[in-house]
């Protein structure tokens, strides 16, 4: 085998005759007697690596100081490495060519550096050079020449799609390679915040109590009087606000529970100061519901992000973390035991979590696809589920009575007309129940069964028209309070069902009412638009 690499004691003339050499003109020729130009000799400026089993001395390194690799027609013209008489010197009519560097090869997902078993393109193509003997200790490896004659251009190409395969990378990777640059540069547009997810700070909940609630405390509950005035406007939530809930400790009800679907919920000093005292951003979607639990110090949330949270207020801490199946659009705490809730939501199936286990310990499942709301009885042995089921000459499941404890059904033929019904409310003292329809008024029904409705009181004048459109019972029982799809609120007389006042509140739809459970004159509003209204 040709040696390709010069010795200064090598005195034999007798090696064996390369497979090219340069000529007067400085061209160069091969066997096939082809005479190639001289600025096409090499496939690109830079010298690559040899064949497999020629080994590059230490001292025959063509780099320069930076690292980097000459060009075979500037190897001459360094200054570096070899004396003014010991240089390359090209024929002078060769044109001056410059040759461009080779560009680093760009790094793939599974290595940045060349394979070692990789063979260059041009060392495919190696032609040896016969070396002078007045060059230095050093030895250099040709590269290829471009074909210039027709016939070799497929072969040519065809040799370098083989050889220059560049890893594949599976369609997976490259989506999230794509993925993470896209959120790293969304990540430098937007803002910096305390990321979703992050135990917010504590908030104080301690024993004083609100000097405007403080009177009403030891004394019997007085008759609900209208209000008529604005006494906050609250503003914090930038979407629509879906449900508003006091804190059902007396002491502790000066406090106000908000959810939105700018995917947190608000915790309102609703009576003294009308500041927001907490911002809770535990979801990464729309928070559609959150209850109070009934010692008041912890707050269950549900989204639309299939999470469930119960947080404690001292700390900030998340108590319980669970996961649902189904986006989540109702909760309720059971009303005897504070350790069990029923969430539904977007589903055929209710569950009942148990908080200490973290896990679900029933499920109460139905023909229907989601659930609207879902309302206590007879101290937590039944319960009603409000449905989207209707057909269209009635509502067959529309509301659904449930046991329990055994998770059957009492009956699923309580409601027949043709309207299903957003939400569901409880008499304080009657044993009846409201239901809000779609078909623009209040539905009044017994909680005994066969749970019938009443045929000669209806509450009617607000508007419904889709929305999720909340009623509620005063403490006291003689007023009942709805919002409307018009933005107005509306107070009924529970005995005559005459309307009592109509308030105008807001610009767009009241989906919440709700009356202070202590002070007879206050109630709280709330709207699509995403502001609240605190009255007196």
């Amino acid at each position: 085998m040709a040696s390709l690499v010069a010795y200064d004691d090598s005195d034999s003339e007798a090696e064996t005759e390369p497979a090219g050499s340069f000529n007067a003109t400085g061209q160069m020729k091969d066997t096939s007697g082809v005479a190639r130009p001289p600025e096409k000799d090499f496939a690109s400026g830079a010298l690559d690596v040899p064949k497999a089993g020629v080994q590059p001395t230490k001292h025959g390194s063509c780099e320069d100081p930076g690292g980097h690799r000459l060009p075979l027609a500037q190897l001459g013209r360094s200054d570096r490495g070899s004396c003014p008489s010991q240089r390359l010197q090209w024929p002078g009519k060769e044109p001056q060519v410059t040759f461009p560097v080779k560009e680093p090869s760009r790094s793939s997902l599974w290595t940045s550096h060349v394979p070692a078993s990789h063979i260059p393109l041009a060392a495919t193509r190696f032609k040896q050079v016969k070396l002078s003997r007045n060059f230095p200790k050093s030895s250099f490896y040709a590269q290829s020449e471009s074909e210039t004659v027709g016939k070799n251009d497929s072969s040519f190409q065809k040799k370098k799609c083989e050889d220059c395969v560049v890893p594949y990378t599976p369609k997976r990777l490259r989506q999230l390679q794509a993925l993470s640059t896209e959120t790293g540069n969304s990540k430098e547009m937007e803002p910096q915040g305390p990321p979703a997810g992050r135990a917010p700070a504590p908030l104080y909940v301690g024993p004083r109590v609100s000097e405007f609630i403080q009177p009403y405390l030891n004394s019997h509950y007085k008759e609900t009087t209208v209000p008529r005035k604005v006494l906050f406007h609250l503003r914090g939530h930038r979407g629509p606000v879906n449900t508003i809930q006091w804190c059902p400790v007396l002491s502790k009800s000066h406090m106000l529970l908000s959810t939105s679907m700018d995917k947190t919920f608000k915790v309102w000093n609703a009576v003294d100061s009308g500041h927001c005292l907490q911002t809770y951003s535990l979801h990464t979607e729309a928070v559609r519901a959150a209850r109070w639990a009934p010692c008041g110090r912890r707050i269950l949330s549900g989204g639309f992000d299939f999470a469930l949270h119960l947080t404690d207020l001292e700390t900030g801490t998340q108590l319980f973390s669970g996961r649902s199946d189904f986006r989540i659009t109702t909760l309720k705490f059971h009303p005897k035991d504070h350790n069990i809730f029923l969430c539904g939501g977007f589903s055929s199936e209710m569950k009942a979590w148990d908080i200490r286990t973290g896990k679900v310990m029933r499920s109460y499942k139905a023909t229907i696809q989601q659930t609207l709301d879902i309302l206590f009885l007879r101290e937590g042995s039944e319960f009603l589920s409000s449905t989207d089921a209707s057909t269209r000459d009635s509502a067959d499941r529309t509301i659904i009575a449930w046991d329990f404890r055994t998770s059957a059904k009492i009956s699923n033929q309580i409601f027949h007309e043709r309207f299903t019904c957003p939400s569901l409310a409880l008499h304080p003292r009657e044993p009846v129940f409201l239901a809000q329809t779609n078909g623009n008024y209040l539905a009044l029904f017994s909680t005994v069964w066969p749970y019938r409705m009443s045929r000669r009181r209806r509450y009617e004048g607000h508007k419904v028209e889709g929305y999720s459109v909340g009623c509620e019972c005063s403490p006291g029982g003689d007023l009942l309070v709805t919002g409307s799809a018009d933005g107005r609120v509306l107070m009924y007389s529970f005995r005559t069902a005459s309307r009592a006042c109509t308030l105008q509140g807001h610009t767009q739809a009241c989906v919440g009412t709700t009356y202070h459970p202590v002070l007879p004159s206050v109630l709280a509003t709330c709207s699509w638009g995403g502001d609240m209204k605190i009255w007196h």
